[in-house]
């Protein structure tokens, strides 16, 4: 047995030795060592998640099984948070989306029927159509504008709330000596721009 510890230790040196021949002998080489990255970075196609300057999905469809699936999340969120398996801030946050997406759908139909009474208006005009029928194009218009602005004063509401509750949060991690001042201020100014775009 201790005949061949000597020879795997010559094949081990040996072979450290040629590698060691292979590397940069300068130091302002660089060694490229880093694998590539496989997994690339996929947009997000969520249409709660949409950036300000671009306009959101009006696609009804696509928000309402957006809207299900987020349901079905904030559901299972508050049991995961029970269990202790995600935070409380997760938590809000997937009801936070819900009621985001709720605001959403009910603009993309509001949109919806401000084509249809377009269309129902310019086939009104041309005599295809009876003046009953643009009435309850009409009166789905006015329906889907209460729901839009019913809709969207609950969203900011809820923006509000969450973002006064994360200001409480991030005084209470500063005052405890885990938070930042830095985040305390970013809080306060979310605060204030939501409290100056509801007014």
């Amino acid at each position: 047995m201790m005949r061949f510890f000597p020879f795997t230790l010559s094949i081990f040196l040996t072979a450290s030795l040629l590698a060691e021949e292979e590397l940069p002998q300068e130091p302002t080489e660089t060694l490229d060592i880093e694998p590539p990255l496989l997994i690339q970075e996929i947009p997000s196609r969520d249409p709660s998640q949409t950036t300000p300057g671009v306009a959101p999905e009006l696609d009804p469809e696509r928000i309402s099984m957006a809207l299900e699936k987020a349901k079905k999340s904030a559901a299972a969120g508050e049991r995961l948070y029970r269990s202790g398996v995600i935070a409380k801030v997760e938590a809000e946050n997937r009801v936070l989306k819900v009621v985001r997406l709720e605001a959403d759908l009910a603009n993309a139909q509001l949109e919806v029927a401000k084509q249809n009474i377009a269309s129902q208006q310019s086939r009104f005009d041309a005599a295809e159509i009876p003046q009953a029928e643009l009435e309850t194009a009409k009166s789905a218009l006015v329906a889907a504008t209460n729901e839009s602005a019913a809709a969207t004063a609950r969203r900011e509401k809820a923006e509000l709330e969450a973002a006064l509750l994360n200001l409480r949060r991030q005084k209470k991690l500063l005052a405890s000596g885990s938070g930042r001042k830095s985040e305390v201020s970013r809080a306060e100014e979310k605060v204030t721009a939501l409290q100056q775009q509801e007014n």
